[in-house]
């Protein structure tokens, strides 16, 4: 018996196990790295890049402060403040100060980055149906979201 400090032994997956959790790992590297791909070839635009427009255009004002943008990209803070100083220098984004919070900057939209993103949105949804969803029916499609719905909250709630 394992003591509240000891983990319980390591329980090998089974080979269903293992297939689906190695299926999902190899189809996101997979599709991740060819849209990237994609979109660093036809528009210069790494995926992580496109992303970080997406967000801003999402957002209230198309602007949204750093710290939000890291964790919505997934991105360390030192990581998102490479890509955006590259995003700035490539006139796709702007920083701003944030007014309430002199350490607090905002990044913000510019029209030349909402041009690129527009340009780069087509080709990216055009890779993710050719590549991904035209592989699923339908039913197929509404049963996986359905499946990462019911994944997503068990993911959150394990980071305590």
């Amino acid at each position: 018996m394992t003591s509240p400090t000891q983990p319980a032994p390591a329980e090998l997956l089974t080979p269903r196990e293992l297939g689906a959790w190695r299926g999902m790992l190899r189809v996101h590297a997979t599709l991740t790295k060819a849209l990237d791909a994609e979109l660093e070839a036809r528009h210069g635009l790494p995926l992580t890049s496109y992303e970080v427009l997406l967000f801003l255009q999402e957002a209230q004002e198309e602007r949204m402060r750093m710290c939000d943008l890291a964790s919505s990209v997934l991105l360390s803070r030192s990581g998102l403040s490479r890509l955006v100083d590259r995003l700035e220098r490539d006139g796709l984004l702007a920083r701003e100060a944030c007014a309430a919070d002199a350490r607090g900057a905002f990044a913000r939209l510019t029209p030349k980055g909402r041009e690129v993103l527009a340009e780069a949105r087509a080709t990216h949804l055009a890779g993710i149906r050719a590549m991904f969803l035209s592989q699923l029916s339908e039913a197929e499609q509404e049963l996986l979201a359905g499946i990462w719905e019911r994944l997503l909250p068990a993911c959150c709630s394990s980071k305590s």
